[in-house]
């Protein structure tokens, strides 16, 4: 008479498809992960855009915000309010606002990307882009590379 349960053989090849399974869909959850932080990104330094125009159009006499690692705090005095809390970059670990150089009348405000190491460096005052593109992301209202 046989028993009615699993044999070794059988639990380990469950155990092996589903091994591989796992392994097969970790990294795409990484990929999907890392796509949804750039589009955040991407939306977040719109709004930032917006904020310094908008401080530029509201301050007396028009000037963009100074060079500042926390130029969101800076921004959410302005009056209209448009950033009312500041705006993390997701790939800096969760505490760090987003880059920001002023070289008037240009400025770039840029994420690390994910590789989580910044490659732009600033802008110039002829609106180029200092540094090299890798995979930050960034608005400016200069010329780019």
């Amino acid at each position: 008479m046989r028993n009615k349960g699993f044999t070794i053989i059988e639990l380990l090849v469950v155990i092996s498809v589903i091994a591989i399974l796992v392994g097969i869909a970790i990294p795409r959850f990484k990929g999907m992960q890392d796509e949804a932080n750039i589009s955040k990104v991407k939306a977040e330094l719109r709004v930032m855009q917006t904020a310094i125009e908008s401080h530029y159009m509201n301050i007396t006499p028009n000037a963009y915000p100074a060079t500042s690692t926390t130029v969101c705090t800076d921004l959410n005095n302005d009056t209209p309010l448009i950033i009312g809390e500041p705006l993390i970059d997701p790939f800096e670990g969760g505490s760090t606002q987003y880059n920001y150089v002023l070289a008037a009348p240009y400025y770039v405000i840029w994420s690390t990307g994910p590789n989580g190491t910044a490659t732009i460096t600033g802008v110039n005052s002829s609106g180029v882009l200092q540094g090299t593109l890798g995979d930050d992301v960034y608005a400016s209202n200069g010329t780019g590379f």
